[in-house]
């Protein structure tokens, strides 16, 4: 579904990603691993074309999107959840979205992923009226994801769910990810800190260390691997 070849990203004179290539089939949950500044975040905001890569291609259902315009991408059906929720506060969870289907003319459709949205995360109906910034940070996640929803994507990038989140409501955050994949076929990169949840939950995984790719494999393999163990989960 998603083909990345050979992508290099810099920032000025700084390199964030050195010639990274990974493939992502229909229907999964894939996840990057990384420790901070290993260019997670770098490799989601390239793909959804808020960041312009120095080399390399990046193919979604075949076609060539490297050079396309971030619009153009979601409207493709290739949409990002992007790390720090980026809501917007001064909107109400309604407003908010109103926004995630501005590029989508067909009201029934956005009818019918309200619904949607509402069947996964009941609690953001509850709270329609009320302003964004005044949620929970488990909220402002749900909403993001929700936001996201509304486009109608085929491909969901997440950047870092967990982050910012009562240790409650992380695991309520997880299921509803696994849920959209597997009970509405929305293929998922995952980014996310928590390497052992992201793994237990992903069918295969990159790991990514200063920009270029060390490790891959499925993702139980690695977490049985001794290496990723004493770098990343703690063992």
């Amino acid at each position: 579904m998603l083909t990345v070849s050979d992508l290099s990203v810099s920032y000025g004179a700084i390199s964030a990603l050195s010639g990274i290539s990974f493939r992502i089939e229909q229907g999964s949950i894939v996840t990057l691993i990384g420790g901070n500044g290993a260019g997670k975040t770098t490799t989601l905001r390239t793909i959804s074309g808020l960041l312009r890569p120095k080399a390399g291609k990046i193919e979604f259902l075949g076609e060539d999107i490297t050079r396309l315009a971030a619009h153009r991408i979601v409207a493709r059906g290739l949409c990002h959840v992007p790390e720090g929720r980026m809501i917007f506060s001064n909107l109400t969870v309604d407003e908010n979205l109103a926004m995630g289907a501005y590029l989508l003319r067909d009201h029934e459709l956005i009818a019918k992923n309200r619904d949607y949205v509402f069947s996964i995360f009941p609690r953001l109906k509850e709270r329609l009226k009320q302003m964004a910034g005044t949620l929970s940070g488990g909220e402002q996640q749900m909403l993001a994801i929700g936001r996201a929803l509304m486009g109608n994507p085929k491909f969901l990038m997440l950047d870092e769910p967990s982050l910012g989140i009562a240790p409650r409501l992380i695991s309520t955050i997880f299921e509803k990810i696994v849920e959209i994949n597997r009970n509405h076929g929305i293929t998922i990169l995952l980014v996310e800190q928590n390497a052992n949840l992201a793994l237990e939950v992903s069918q295969r995984a990159y790991v990514l260390e200063t920009g270029r790719i060390v490790m891959q494999g499925e993702s139980k393999q690695l977490r049985a691997d001794p290496q990723l163990k004493a770098t990343y989960l703690g063992g």
